[in-house]
């Protein structure tokens, strides 16, 4: 009797989730869109390349000074000693490794003033993406990116970057 008392709740139960799941409202957002369209996003986005071509810039000047630095190697092993050889591999070693250092270190520059410059905007995107599922109704917003197929009208990325746009001006 326990066992069928059981079985009936866990039906009910069941029945009681699909019913919930199917009134649920679903929305998708463009998170990457909302970042490319808004202002705030597209202001970030200036700052964040025109500073990468900066170190970029830079990076390449090195670049090249190793590359003529291997080439006048080749160029001159031949007359010299093994001694000169050795010291010249160690330098150029050296000197690789300091570019790789200098690389590394722009990578985390670049990390870090893009989470600076997109920090604050998508913690104000939280913000709006709740404000609009509340007054829309919807249950659920999940990222376009995740979703295989959704109908165009549940799509509130141009509404969330409107209000993105408003807020942060």
């Amino acid at each position: 009797m326990n066992r069928i008392a059981a079985l009936c709740a866990a039906l009910c139960l069941l029945l009681t989730a699909s019913v919930a799941a199917a009134e649920m409202k679903l929305a998708v957002l463009n998170i990457q869109d909302v970042l490319t369209k808004s202002s705030a996003g597209l202001a970030a986005k200036d700052k964040i390349e025109k500073r990468m071509k900066e170190l970029k810039s830079s990076l390449e000047g090195d670049k090249q000074q190793l590359v003529s630095f291997q080439d006048e190697m080749k160029k001159k092993a031949s007359v010299w000693s093994e001694d000169k050889k050795q010291e010249q591999v160690l330098e150029f070693q050296k000197k690789r490794r300091e570019l790789e250092a200098k690389q590394d270190n722009a990578n985390m520059e670049m990390k870090n003033l893009q989470d600076r410059h997109l920090a604050p905007i998508m913690k104000e995107l939280e913000g709006i993406v709740r404000e609009v599922a509340a007054s829309k109704g919807y249950s659920l917003v999940l990222p376009s990116n995740a979703v295989l197929y959704f109908d165009n009208s549940i799509d509130i990325t141009a509404e969330v970057t409107k209000s993105l746009n408003a807020k942060l001006k």
